[in-house]
């Protein structure tokens, strides 16, 4: 999840392809906040290592347009 800003899908589109050359990004589901100040993203991958979810955790929690990882 991240403020609704004009970039974020794309950002975690191109991270998801980074762990995921498969990724399909068609399936992406977003869910705006009651407000509208935030946006949720939910990304489905195919992992093959519990290395890969990690490292997948953790770049997309150091993102600077990423609030919250789930």
């Amino acid at each position: 999840m991240g403020l609704k800003v004009e970039g974020l899908v794309h950002a975690i589109t191109v991270i998801a392809k980074a762990f995921d050359p498969a990724f399909d990004a068609a399936t992406i589901e977003l869910r705006e906040s009651k407000g509208g100040k935030y946006l949720g993203v939910t990304i489905t991958i195919t992992a093959t290592s519990r290395e890969q979810l990690d490292e997948l955790y953790r770049t997309l929690s150091t993102h600077p347009m990423v609030k919250v990882v789930l």
